[in-house]
């Protein structure tokens, strides 16, 4: 027999950010408990809102099954002894058990003959277990900081105050936090406040609806996104909601109403990512922009509570972001007093690490570095060069300090402000793109030049002073930096050496750099690759062949790669690729060998047919190669699978003949050098 089951946590003010991490834990923590005593549950739900937490199953057995649990006792050689007598151990062994030695059966384990008892095994009762499944849940909840309240020693993220649990309608299921669970929950903290009663499972959202609670977490997030769009439609607005922003008004609230609200439009003038941030992080407010993208003076906020007077709501929150806004303007007005260039004598005071110097030697380092890459990749070395010394300038400014995020965007502003241009600011603001793996690129190539230099700079620095990225510890970020600059050169079709670069950036440290540090760092770049490009379905195998070459530029990587993706669908592939690794099985085994051949000495057929096919293809794939078109190289290598095939099936390598095999070693040694030109074809062989 099954019935639904409940349990509701009632709570103070939850975490906003967490609530609704800590809302599936603890869905899924219920049900594995269940599960794991044989009560499968089926058809579940999480429920969340700022003052609970709520799971509720549909279905739920009202018993596990009854089991039979062999218990092992010692070893038979010591249950009986010579006289063929219960020994004390086998007599100890029943009365523990609660039977008679004669009820005691012998059985083959993995330990050898052993004593055992099998005993009945009565499956769990969903009433008596239920109040324990619920607290071994709620202890392993991802919480990283737990309170106590009271007198009690109980501890949770926030003070329990009441807790349902139902189980059909039976409502006295034991105690849960100390408290014993019951049917009684609570409406909305101020439109319902007296305890309600919870009818059953299946009644609890409409049950906390009629007292103005949405139970459902993505019920009233639906709701709050089309009161928002809806509201901002009636300004002729478009409301930007933002994915984080919208979680977490969603968790401040049970009884979502939507109001919008006005600010002065001289705050205009401040960088409009200013006034979002202090809308958005300060008071949780969605902004709104006109149809060009231009930010209006107009808010909307979520108030948890449906008032007969929203004005006043609305008033109130006016009230409280105009000096927010203020603050922003204020930090703004004063940051234009101070030019970019002269915030340098700050910087110098900012330590970018303590054994790297400050912000400003980072700042002229990445100046140098900028114009080399500049001049290489065509783009305006004067333009990247102005642009990297100003870069930094912003993390001095007050607005930056207030808004970190805001690093790059505002030292745009300034840049614009001073009459430096718009390439300088491009420079100033894009240089810190892409800041995650989708975001977009500089536009222009003097911003990407200034972009690569910043992260080649930091992931020198970094690796010379031996603070290498270990398992989850990167505080340095390099692996986002490291995919970075893979991203920039290759999407730019730029032709960069990484090893030229970091040589270049070691070179400029202020540290004696170990011996190793580029080859660590190369290293470490080689695996980004797999990260790259595992993600597109590459095989591991075919991303080495690549690895293997000691491919210093990330363009000619990614044209090598996508050549040879197209060749590994070809029915060639394989063979050719376990030729190849035949051929340098051979030439390992081999003390000595040539790295040529001669024609007179190839006297059987295979072996002529196979030299023959490498002299006709060997120009083409020279070609190929020179004009670095990989794929019509491999295409070409894809024609010696015939003549291959007849070489190892008809010619005998280690011919008797000294000056036979070593002829015929040069010939494969030759096969091996076209084989490796584009990449290590032998990762591609089936091992």
């Amino acid at each position: 027999m099954s019935d639904a089951f409940l349990v509701e946590i009632g709570t103070e003010e939850l975490p906003p950010k967490s609530l609704r991490t800590l809302a599936q834990a603890f869905h899924d923590e219920v049900i594995i408990g269940f599960a794991n005593l044989g009560l499968t549950p089926s058809n579940t739900q999480w429920f969340a809102t700022p003052r609970r937490l709520a799971v509720r199953i549909e279905s739920l057995p009202d018993k596990s099954p009854d089991t039979e649990e062999v218990v092992l006792g010692p070893p038979a050689a010591a249950a009986k002894n010579n006289a063929g007598q219960w020994t004390p151990a086998a007599l100890g062994f029943a009365k523990k058990q609660g039977v008679t030695a004669d009820e005691l059966e012998f059985v083959e384990s993995d330990k050898g003959p052993r004593l055992s008892f099998t005993k009945a095994v009565t499956g769990a009762q969903t009433e008596q277990v239920a109040a324990r499944v619920v607290n071994e849940a709620l202890a392993k909840l991802p919480i990283a900081k737990r309170m106590r309240w009271g007198s009690s020693r109980t501890e949770f993220v926030r003070p329990v105050h009441w807790v349902v649990c139902l189980y059909g309608d039976n409502d006295k299921l034991g105690s849960i936090f100390g408290l014993s669970a019951s049917r009684f929950s609570r409406g909305h903290r101020f439109m319902a406040p007296e305890p309600i009663r919870i009818h059953s499972a299946m009644s609890y959202e409409d049950d906390l609806l009629a007292v103005n609670v949405i139970a459902d977490y993505e019920k009233r997030k639906s709701i709050i996104l089309k009161q928002v769009h809806d509201l901002a439609a009636h300004y002729s607005a478009d409301a930007q909601i933002d994915d984080d922003l919208l979680d977490e008004v969603t968790a401040l609230v049970e009884w979502p109403v939507a109001l919008s609200g006005e600010f002065d439009s001289d705050f205009l003038r401040v960088p409009s990512q200013a006034l979002i941030a202090s809308m958005k992080e300060h008071q949780k407010y969605f902004h709104l922009q006109n149809s060009n993208g231009d930010l209006l003076p107009r808010f909307i906020t979520v108030a948890n509570i449906e008032s007969s007077e929203p004005d006043r709501i609305v008033h109130g929150n006016e009230r409280v972001i105009r000096p927010r806004l203020a603050d922003a303007a204020f930090f703004y007005d004063n940051d234009l007093k101070t030019p970019l260039a002269d915030r340098q004598a700050v910087l110098e005071k900012m330590t970018f690490q303590h054994k790297l110097g400050s912000v400003y030697d980072k700042v002229i380092r990445v100046t140098s570095l900028s114009s080399l890459i500049a001049t290489q990749i065509g783009a305006d070395a004067e333009i990247a060069s102005r642009g990297a010394a100003l870069a930094k300038s912003d993390l001095a400014s007050e607005l930056v300090n207030e808004f970190p995020e805001l690093q790059g965007i505002a030292g745009a502003y300034y840049a614009r402000a001073e009459g430096l241009g718009d390439d300088i600011a491009d420079v100033i603001e894009q240089h810190y793109l892409p800041r995650y793996a989708t975001d977009i690129l500089p536009t222009s190539l003097e911003a990407t030049a200034v972009a690569i230099a910043d992260r080649c700079d930091t992931l020198a620095g970094i690796f010379a002073i031996g603070e290498i990225p270990s398992g989850s510890k990167d505080p340095f970020a390099l692996r986002r930096a490291s995919l970075a600059v893979l991203r920039l050169i290759i999407q730019n079709n730029l032709t960069l050496n990484l090893e030229q670069l970091f040589s270049e950036a070691l070179t400029k440290l202020p540290i004696e750099t170990p011996a190793d540090s580029l080859g660590n760092l190369i290293s470490y770049i080689n695996e980004r690759y797999y990260a790259r490009y595992e993600t597109q379905g590459i095989p591991v195998t075919t991303i080495r062949a690549v690895i293997n070459q000691g491919i210093n530029e990330p363009l000619d990587f990614e044209n090598r790669l996508n050549a040879l993706v197209k060749f590994s669908k070809m029915p060639e592939a394989i063979v050719l690729a376990s030729a190849y690794k035949r051929v340098s099985n051979i030439l390992a085994k081999a003390e000595s060998y040539q790295s040529s051949y001669s024609s007179e000495l190839l006297i059987e057929i295979g072996e002529r047919a196979l030299a023959t096919a490498i002299e006709a293809i060997t120009p083409r794939l020279e070609k190929a190669i020179s004009t670095n078109d990989y794929s019509s190289y491999l295409t070409e290598l894809a024609s010696l699978r015939e003549p291959v095939d007849t070489f190892f099936d008809h010619v005998m390598v280690n011919a008797d003949d000294e000056k036979l095999r070593q002829n015929r070693l040069g010939l494969l040694s030759t096969l091996a050098s076209l084989f490796g030109s584009v990449a290590d074809l032998k990762e591609l062989a089936i091992s």
